[in-house]
């Protein structure tokens, strides 16, 4: 029933807290931790298509808003940023999803959405993403470019060796994307330039102790980092450029 209460576990480096969260009005599917103690949630139900919502740090809805439909991600960085993605069943059928990727600020206010430029390919639906300070890397449906977004306007596409990657770790001038090629196991490390992301190496995603991790769930990849969740929702790896 709607709305109700929800209860937040959080780990931070083995430092757990629980956080509550009021009059919840939506069944969520998506949530990020904001700055200031502040989370962005996504999902769907009573809300209609008021389908995210700001809750500040003490638990209390501060605003809701219509982030589009078929939301594939939501990820928040820590310059106040959010940036949602896409996939087909919202690109073409809800003018806010449109766009294939929007940023938002961290009040809930749309302040961008990506627009091809001619010649171009338009994003169907976002693959994997990629969320830094001021920056989000997407590599997309339908020619699967490697796609740089900075909040400053600046945007990059590159093409890359892999297509439909499933997650993404970037530092610097080296990218290494996971699975692909219907591969889920497969590294691929890479040097960008400014028109490509060229290959340098390839390997194979192992347990610690060296066994096949081929069953995972989404990665999230943050910077440099890439973080996939094992058998159990509280089993994490974390896998560095």
């Amino acid at each position: 029933m709607y709305p109700y209460d929800a209860l937040l576990v959080i780990d931070n480096e083995g430092a757990v807290r629980e956080q509550s969260l009021r009059n919840v009005s939506l069944r969520v599917t998506h949530l990020d931790a904001l700055p200031n103690g502040r989370f962005v949630v996504q999902g769907y139900g009573a809300a209609g298509d008021q389908n995210a919502q700001i809750y500040g740090m003490d638990g209390r809805r501060r605003r809701s808003f219509a982030m589009g439909s078929a939301v594939e991600y939501l990820m928040a960085d820590r310059r106040h940023h959010v940036w949602s993605a896409y996939f087909d069943e919202g690109v073409y059928s809800d003018p806010i999803s449109a766009a294939g990727l929007v940023r938002w600020d961290s009040g809930g206010n749309r302040q961008w959405g990506y627009t091809p430029a001619k010649g171009v390919e338009y994003i169907d639906t976002v693959y994997a993403l990629n969320v830094d300070d001021g920056v989000a890397w997407a590599n997309c449906y339908p020619t699967f470019p490697l796609l740089e977004l900075r909040a400053n306007g600046v945007i990059r596409l590159r093409r890359t060796p892999v297509v439909a990657p499933e997650g993404m770790a970037v530092e610097g001038e080296h990218i290494t994307m996971l699975g692909g090629d219907r591969q889920r196991d497969r590294l691929h490390r890479c040097r960008l330039t400014e028109s490509e992301a060229l290959l340098v190496e390839e390997a194979c995603l192992t347990l610690p102790n060296g066994a096949p991790l081929t069953r995972y769930a989404r990665p999230v990849g943050r910077g440099r980092h890439l973080y996939l969740r094992g058998a159990s929702p509280r089993q994490w790896y974390v896998m560095g450029v």
